[in-house]
């Protein structure tokens, strides 16, 4: 082997690199106060911006959910009135009694429109005999009549429908003076 092979390091610290391992003790770090400030204020940073990120993410979620809503409510403000033709169609005085197959079909259709709108929560706004109220009816002709109090609804002109709390379409109706 040669000589530099068998060299041993040198593993006593020579007294320039002991005293730049002193100075590099916590406890006698000269700048300690201020690069804990500092990383106190990281953190504190880090913190806010993890918080306005979940607060996006759930503000994002909502948006969509409110999204989904009122795509959802587009889609029945369109086959509503095609509900409500189906249905003045199958209810008239003439057809009332008829129990042909073809109207029987029909009347079918007319319960599976039926059981779509209460699929999506939409139901129709209750009419004759009740209070009026502005907020779900739209009173098109106000009427003398007999032993009924004012603002009580006589007939129905137009059906109407909500989905939950939110009105999709009011109801048109007829009120007692």
């Amino acid at each position: 082997m040669s000589d530099e092979q068998n060299v041993i390091p040198n593993v006593i610290p020579t007294e320039a690199e002991g005293r730049a391992e002193e100075s590099l003790k916590p406890d006698q770090c000269s700048n300690c106060e201020s690069l804990k400030t500092q990383a106190e204020e990281y953190k504190a940073g880090w913190q806010r911006a993890l918080a306005d990120y979940r607060n996006l993410q759930k503000e994002v979620a909502s948006m969509r959910s409110q999204w989904a809503q009122m795509s959802e409510q587009r889609i029945l403000e369109e086959f509503i009135p095609v509900y409500d033709h189906l249905k003045l169609a199958i209810n008239n005085e003439q057809m009332a009694s008829d129990k042909s197959p073809w109207l029987e079909g029909v009347r079918h259709v007319a319960r599976q429109f039926d059981g779509i709108l209460k699929a999506h929560n939409a139901e129709e706004i209750k009419t004759v005999g009740e209070k009026f109220d502005p907020q779900l009816h739209e009173a098109v002709i106000e009427e003398e009549s007999e032993g009924k109090a004012a603002g009580i609804i006589l007939k129905e002109v137009e059906g109407g429908y909500k989905m939950g709390d939110r009105v999709i379409k009011p109801a048109k109706v007829i009120i007692s003076k």
